[in-house]
């Protein structure tokens, strides 16, 4: 009782955004377990009736459906192997729905937690119309299904909405754990109301609810996201201090990489060295951040030291990282170390993508190498690489530069037979080849098609 009392103090004079939301009228404990119910966003809600079609799962089974032990059993493998699309999700839903005694409780939570994952766009609104449906049959609710209902409406930006699940989890009987609060911070961050989730973390420090990591990496992307550095350095050192959790290596990138965006490089560094010092190593993520920033200044030395104590960490770099240091040297005319680093990409395995053609064929264009550029583009096709129009149009400027139109012409018909759309540098491209050969007809035929 002490408990909820506090935290529907949250709603306090002191804070009156927290009051209003948590300030509801009481209901019957049916109808107070779902809040949507009442609430005015009938689009969220909609109603829709899905027959059960057993050609929905597409996979094997050799067991009845009707026998239900067999069929929750099946419905919690399918929950653990996740979902692609909603129709399989959906059809467990309403042959759930058909057993008699309905399932328990956990049983649609593992459903609805796995249908909050699918992606690109995890339907939130569907899971809230799914739980009103659990309403009308009379299932209750846990803590942990409250939980995946707040999230649905967090995510959706109605972090109002999330405050009054809340609510409803104290009348229900149940305490609140940082998990409840982790839900509607992140539903703040991810509204953009950084403020709020920093009045609501002091908040629940006063309760005596102890913050972990998922709090912190909430606040601190909501940091990043805002720019505000000095914030995030502020909260770091909060946090060492406190003890409630101490930094690890996701919540040290996410500060680099911050820094590294407003280029405080310096500030960076220091960080990443204090990392290594408390025993906290870095990831290829962090390494890549930093090889990626001294590469934009210029500084590509710095950024192969850099590379070389990633790998003598034991790390191997990954395909963007390679990628990142390979145009730092190609822009900076070291062909030579950008030759080694493809032997040692391809020593580790590293498979290369388009872009790490793109890179190449740029790098002999710029250094006068059309030849070599083109070999590389041919070998780019025989690995079943699709070249992109960036690649076309730098070995196109390369024949151009050298007046060899023919070739020019020749690699324009490979373009439209591989189905790659040419663009205004495209036909720039060649406007200029031409001019340079003085071919005047095919300048005009060029310039009347654009």
């Amino acid at each position: 009782m002490m408990m909820r009392k506090a935290l529907l103090s949250l709603g306090s004079a002191s804070s009156p955004f927290l009051g209003n939301l948590l300030r509801l009228p009481s209901f019957s404990p049916l109808s107070s377990c779902m809040p949507f119910i009442i609430s005015p966003l009938p689009f969220l809600f909609h109603s829709r009736s899905y027959s059960y079609r057993f050609n929905y799962f597409n996979v094997d089974v050799d067991f009845d459906f009707y026998d239900p032990k067999l069929f929750l059993k099946f419905v919690r493998q399918q929950s653990k192997l996740g979902f692609t699309d909603v129709e399989t999700p959906f059809s467990l839903f309403d042959h759930m729905k058909l057993i008699s005694p309905l399932p328990g409780i956990i049983d649609f939570n593992m459903l609805f937690s796995t249908i909050c994952k699918i992606k690109p766009h995890p339907p939130f609104s569907t899971v809230i119309s799914l739980y009103r449906q659990l309403h009308f049959l009379g299932v209750r609710p846990d803590d942990y299904s409250l939980n995946i209902l707040a999230n649905c409406y967090c995510r959706l930006n109605f972090v109002d909405f999330g405050f009054s699940v809340l609510a409803n989890t104290i009348k229900l009987g149940f305490k609140p754990n940082i998990v409840s609060f982790n839900t509607l911070i992140n539903g703040f961050v991810h509204t953009h109301q950084l403020d709020k989730a920093v009045h609501l973390l002091d908040k629940i420090l006063r309760l005596g609810f102890l913050p972990d990591k998922v709090t912190y990496g909430s606040m601190f992307k909501g940091l990043r996201r805002s720019g505000d550095n000095a914030g995030a350095l502020k909260l770091l050192r909060n946090m060492e201090s406190y003890g409630h959790f101490m930094p690890n290596v996701v919540i040290y990138h996410t500060i680099i990489d911050g820094l590294l965006k407003d280029q405080l490089l310096p500030q960076a560094l220091r960080l990443f060295k204090e990392m290594k010092v408390k025993g906290i190593s870095p990831n290829v993520d962090t390494y890549y951040t930093l090889i990626d920033m001294y590469c934009k200044e210029g500084k590509v030395g710095e950024a192969r030291d850099i590379f070389m104590n990633m790998t003598n960490t034991g790390l191997v770099p990954d395909i963007i990282t390679y990628n990142t240091l390979l145009d730092g040297y190609y822009s900076h005319g070291e062909m030579d170390e950008a030759e080694k680093l493809m032997h040692l990409m391809v020593k580790d395995g590293c498979k290369p993508d388009v872009i790490t053609f793109s890179i190449l064929i740029i790098g002999y264009c710029k250094g006068g190498m059309v030849d070599e550029a083109l070999a590389i583009f041919e070998s780019m096709i025989s690995q079943g690489q699709i070249p992109d129009i960036i690649s076309y149009n730098v070995l196109l400027d390369g024949y151009c530069l050298r007046g060899q139109m023919d070739e020019a012409e020749n690699l324009v018909a490979l373009m439209i037979k591989h189905g790659c759309k040419s663009n205004i540098i495209t036909f720039n491209t060649l406007i200029k080849g031409y001019c340079k050969c003085k071919n005047i007809i095919a300048y005009n035929i060029i310039s009347k098609t654009m």
